[in-house]
């Protein structure tokens, strides 16, 4: 499971413009009328990929969920209600399969779903600042 992003675009004037047509070329949501919270600090992921990545993730606080509209980028997606995110049963390790290794990670379960890796880190840094 991930969040709404995508590579910059020489088109786009800057992140912050990247961050919302992403979301809403990926998830149908215009954060045109949204509060701009901020960004969080950068994340690289921690696999080995051809060219390094760093991703700025940006926080918006919607007066209400719009419904969603999803591109063929995006197979599911969901809401996920903060004060279930930080119910203490929800954080907890996941154990993987990765390149013949079991590895295991800190993550989310949200129903059927497990949110980890580069998403969780970005999740994890956003409720510590809301918390404090």
């Amino acid at each position: 499971m991930g969040l709404p992003g995508g590579r910059h675009d020489p088109g786009d004037p800057d992140l912050l413009a990247t961050a919302r047509r992403e979301t809403l070329e990926e998830v149908g949501v215009a954060l045109g009328d949204a509060r701009l919270l901020g960004p969080l600090d950068d994340v690289a992921p921690r696999t080995p990929v051809p060219k390094l990545v760093l991703v700025r993730p940006f926080v918006f606080a919607l007066s209400e969920r719009p419904p969603l509209s999803l591109s063929g980028e995006v197979a599911e997606a969901m809401w996920a209600e903060v004060a279930e995110l930080r119910r203490a049963e929800t954080y907890r390790e996941i154990r993987l399969l990765l390149r013949g290794e079991e590895r295991t990670f800190p993550a989310y379960h949200l129903g059927p779903h497990a949110v980890w890796g580069l998403t969780e880190r970005i999740i994890t840094p956003l409720l510590q600042l809301l918390d404090s």
